[in-house]
């Protein structure tokens, strides 16, 4: 009797399937910026050009998506560290991902609540994407401080705590641009003392 052909677990999906779940992770970030976490998935399937099927065959329930979203964002996020530092100076390089850390964490706002009452167990969800962005601005800042832009003795981690204090302190819907605003200050006093 010949032996059964097993399906490889780790097949990858076909292209179409990873265009669609794409196109809605896009739709849904979009859509819960715009509307909250509530908004409808049927709207969402529609933006992405796909139908409820297609939704829900990627993402079976709610928290599904809202977890897929803010797990996409943060890995768009990890990934820039290094196309910047190819891309640009290194100060200038840390100042642009510092920026889209900012958007990161307006992203993080809005999908929080709901993943805290949704997901049983949220801290996994957000503690995955932690070591990635400590290793993005660890290896952003070293290479800020060997080029001779900022000092020596700046913990990086400071750098994103000050501008999680202010998303967290500030309830005004203007904190984005005060958080902007800070990663200027912020760079600007890392600068070497001459």
């Amino acid at each position: 009797m010949p032996a059964k052909r097993s399906q490889p677990k780790d097949r990858k999906p076909r292209a179409d399937a990873q265009r669609n779940r794409q196109r809605l992770l896009e739709a849904a970030k979009e859509a819960f910026t715009r509307s909250g976490a509530d908004t409808s998935l049927e709207d969402i399937a529609k933006q992405a050009g796909v139908g409820p099927g297609t939704l829900y065959r990627h993402f079976p329930a709610r928290e599904a998506l809202l977890e897929a979203v803010y797990r996409s964002e943060m890995e768009k996020l990890a990934a820039a560290e290094q196309k910047l530092a190819k891309e640009m100076p290194p100060i200038e390089a840390l100042r642009a991902w510092l920026l889209l850390f900012v958007d990161a964490i307006a992203t993080k706002q809005l999908i929080a609540p709901a993943l805290n009452t949704l997901v049983g167990d949220h801290k996994k969800v957000f503690e995955s994407s932690y070591a990635r962005m400590w290793e993005a601005i660890r290896a952003l800042v070293r290479r800020a401080i060997k080029s001779g832009d900022i000092r020596k003795d700046l913990d990086p981690i400071d750098l994103l705590r000050a501008l999680i204090g202010v998303a967290n302190v500030a309830a005004s819907p203007d904190w984005r641009q005060s958080a902007r605003r800070l990663v200027d200050i912020l760079i600007a006093g890392a600068r070497p003392i001459e």
